[in-house]
This record gives structure tokens, C-alpha cells and sequence, in this order.
């Protein structure tokens, strides 16, 4: 006996189209919420990817009023966006540490109570992480922070301005 098999073919399906367009996540570019991955410029990706590195806190369109940056005070950096219709600012936190925002830290775009600084030049402060591990050692401590100089500590041997924190003065100690 012969047994006879035979191998039918598939029917042919058509293939996708060819998209040029980059995956969109969301309604704007680095959206609240979204997550992005540094390369040669930062690009938005799903948060799920094992390429993201960082959220987006919040998302602010337009130029800055008056320069200043509207973020939350855990915001590790600020990434400027640029381009036909998707200008603005991006407040963004690392998905792992370090968080440069951190009080003590050393970085982010604000100083908070908590943060070490050194002296910069003339009446000029700069953020340095308190461990001692920048390139500069702290010299001073912000303590606390006040709407006004008077209302800062007797013990108080600098102070510092506080844009974006909620009160104005930061009150620090010599370290």
C-alpha cells in the first residue's frame, strides 16, 4: 500500500502596511505620566520597557513665565522640548535611584530643605550632595525654609533663596 501525503500552501495574507510613523503613547508628546529613554535625545516609550528610565511628573506647554519651572519639588531634571507643536517642559523623576531631586542630594532643579550647598562665587550658592561624594564639599545646610530673613533661626549663618518651594528663604547652618 501507498500512502500518499501532500502539503497544502496557505492562502497568502496580505502583509500590514508599512508604517513610517512613530508610536504614539499618549495625546502629547511626554505627557504627564509617560516615560522616556535617553539615547542621543530622549524618546518617549512605554513605561513597561525595560529601555525607560524616567517619568514624566508633570508636562507644561508653551514657554516658561518669567523663566521660572513650575515642577514639583522632586523633580530629579527638567527636559526642554522643542519642535512644531510640542513645545514646553517635562518635570522628570528617575525610575531608580539616585534621585538627584532628593533632599541632601545634590542635584534637581531646586534647592529643598535638606540640601547641602557651597559657596560659588559672590553671593552665589551651588547644590552638592551632603555625603561629601560631589566634586565640591558642602559647606552649609538648609534647615528650614521661611516667607522672610527675619524669620530664620538665630543660628543661621547664610541665606538661601528658595524659588519654587513655597516659601522663600532657605535658613542654613554652617556645616
Amino acid at each position: 500500500m501507498l500512502l500518499l501525503t501532500g502539503c497544502q500552501r496557505a492562502p497568502a495574507t496580505p502583509a500590514p502596511p508599512a508604517s513610517s510613523a512613530a508610536p504614539s503613547y499618549g495625546a502629547t508628546f511626554l505627557g504627564s505620566g509617560d516615560c522616556a529613554a535617553r539615547g542621543q535625545a530622549f524618546r518617549e516609550v512605554p513605561c513597561t520597557s525595560e529601555r525607560a528610565v524616567a517619568r514624566v511628573l508633570v508636562r507644561r506647554e508653551g514657554a516658561r513665565a518669567g523663566g521660572a519651572v513650575e515642577c514639583p519639588l522632586s523633580t530629579d531634571f527638567v527636559l526642554y522640548i522643542g519642535g512644531e507643536g510640542a513645545s514646553g517642559y517635562a518635570c522628570m523623576r528617575n525610575l531608580e535611584a539616585p534621585h538627584p531631586g532628593d533632599p541632601g542630594m545634590g542635584g534637581g532643579p531646586f534647592t529643598v530643605v535638606g540640601d547641602c550647598v557651597y559657596r560659588a562665587g559672590v553671593g552665589q550658592v551651588k547644590e552638592t550632595p551632603c555625603d561629601g561624594s560631589g566634586a565640591n564639599a558642602p559647606e552649609f545646610r538648609v534647615t528650614s525654609a521661611v516667607p522672610r530673613r527675619p524669620d530664620c533661626p538665630a543660628s543661621t549663618a547664610l541665606y538661601v533663596e528658595l524659588p519654587g518651594a513655597g516659601e522663600g528663604v532657605g535658613c542654613a547652618r554652617r556645616l
